[in-house]
């Protein structure tokens, strides 16, 4: 069994609440959980309107297949227009790993 997971810093665009802020996160979060079927939540900058850390955990047993998912849940969200990928961090850990 293999668990990937992906942080997500993001940049807001014209954001100016926390309010206006979900508004464009949840649409994104919903989205990633609905067409890779991984676990999605905002994890971090709650209190900042304009950032937001979105994580990302898939579990499969062949870590090629984690590897891809992760990489395509970065690609969708830093295809937003509404908001600007400031970075991407990746984890795995495998039986190897215990």
């Amino acid at each position: 069994m293999f668990v990937g997971a992906l942080e997500l810093d993001v940049l807001l665009g014209d954001v100016h609440s926390l309010k206006q802020k979900r508004s464009v996160v949840r649409p994104i979060v919903a989205e990633l959980r609905r067409k890779f079927e991984v676990s999605v939540a905002e994890a971090g900058h709650l209190d900042l309107h304009r950032r937001a850390l979105i994580g990302v955990a898939a579990v499969a047993a062949d870590a090629e297949h984690v590897r891809d998912v992760l990489t395509a849940c970065e690609r969708l969200v830093a295809g937003r227009p509404e908001l600007e990928l400031l970075s991407a961090r990746h984890r795995l850990v495998g039986p190897e790993d215990e």
